[in-house]
C-alpha cells in the first residue's frame, strides 16, 4: 500500500459507520472508495454519492480494492465476510467492536479488525481524525500496512485484540449508550412537569466537561447516591412510584455510586 498509486477502498454496508467512513475516506489524499457495496437500494447509493463513488448491490459485480471495510450490523459481519467474492490479497476488515476477527473466513489472510470508538448517526459529521481506530489482525506482516491505513483516517490508532476489543465496546455503551437512555429518561420527567428538555442542557455539559477534564470520572462524582443521602433517596424514588422499571434503575444505579463513593 505504500507509494504513490491510490489506495481502492470498497465499503461494504450503508449504515452509520458506512456513511462516516465515507465522508471521510473521500477527504484523505492517497485513498479513494471505488465503490460501495450495499443491498439497501435507498440508502447504498446516497452512501455512495457521499463517497464520490459507484453503488453496487450485486455480488458479482464487487468492485477489485486494496481494501474491503465491512461496516455492516455486528450479527450480519460473518454471513457478508464469508459470501462475499473478495479479493484474497487484499486487506478485509470489519469494523465491529464486539465482533472477533475470526468471523472473516481464514482464507483471507490479511483478514483485520479495524474498530472505531465513537457513536455514529446518519446525517451527522464526525471528525474521524480524533476518533480512536483500535487495529487487530492476523497476519503480523499486513500490520504496517493496516497500520498506515488507519493513521491516514485518524491520529489516534491503537492495537486490540477480539478480548480487549469487547472490554472497550462494552465501555463505550456504558458512557454512549447508557448514557443517552438516562437523557431520554430525564426528558419524560421533565417533560411531565411541563418544562423542556433544554433545561438540563448546562447540568449535561458541565457534567461531561469535569468528568473529561478530571481523567477520573468518580472523583467528581456529586449527587444524593455519593454523599448517602438517604431522605433525597426516599423522596426521589416516591415520585418513581408506578414505574417500576425506572424505580429499579435508580435504586442499581445508586447503589454502585454509593460503592464506589465510598471506597474513596
Amino acid at each position: 500500500m505504500k507509494g504513490e498509486n491510490e489506495t481502492r477502498v470498497v465499503i461494504v454496508g450503508s449504515g452509520n459507520v458506512a456513511e462516516s467512513l465515507a465522508r471521510a475516506i473521500r477527504r484523505r489524499d492517497g485513498m479513494r472508495v471505488v465503490q460501495v457495496f450495499a443491498r439497501n437500494p435507498e440508502r447504498g447509493p446516497r452512501v455512495a454519492r457521499m463517497a464520490g463513488a459507484e453503488w453496487c448491490g450485486n455480488p458479482q459485480e464487487l468492485a477489485a480494492a486494496d481494501v474491503y471495510l465491512i461496516s455492516v450490523s455486528d450479527r450480519a459481519v460473518a454471513g457478508v465476510a464469508s459470501s462475499l467474492p473478495f479479493a484474497e490479497d487484499a486487506i478485509v476488515a470489519h469494523t465491529a467492536g464486539c465482533v472477533p476477527l475470526d468471523a472473516i473466513p481464514a482464507k483471507y489472510a490479511r483478514r483485520t479488525v479495524i474498530y472505531p470508538l465513537q457513536t455514529f448517526s446518519a446525517g451527522r459529521h464526525v471528525n474521524l481524525r480524533r476518533v480512536p481506530l483500535f487495529l487487530e489482525t492476523s497476519d503480523a506482516a499486513a500490520m504496517a500496512d493496516v497500520e498506515e491505513f488507519a493513521h491516514r483516517l485518524s491520529d489516534r490508532v491503537r492495537h486490540a485484540d477480539s478480548a480487549l476489543r469487547q472490554k472497550i465496546h462494552l465501555a463505550g455503551v456504558f458512557v454512549s449508550n447508557f448514557v443517552n437512555n438516562m437523557y431520554a429518561s430525564a426528558a419524560g420527567i421533565i417533560g411531565r412537569a411541563g418544562l423542556p428538555f433544554d433545561v438540563l442542557v448546562p447540568v449535561i455539559e458541565e457534567t461531561a466537561r469535569k468528568a473529561v477534564r478530571s481523567g477520573d470520572p468518580a472523583s467528581v462524582q456529586t449527587g444524593p447516591a455519593a454523599r448517602g443521602d438517604m431522605p433525597t433517596l426516599e423522596r426521589h424514588l416516591k415520585q418513581l412510584e408506578g414505574n417500576p422499571l425506572l424505580e429499579k434503575i435508580y435504586k442499581d444505579i445508586s447503589e454502585n455510586i454509593w460503592q464506589i463513593s465510598k471506597r474513596r
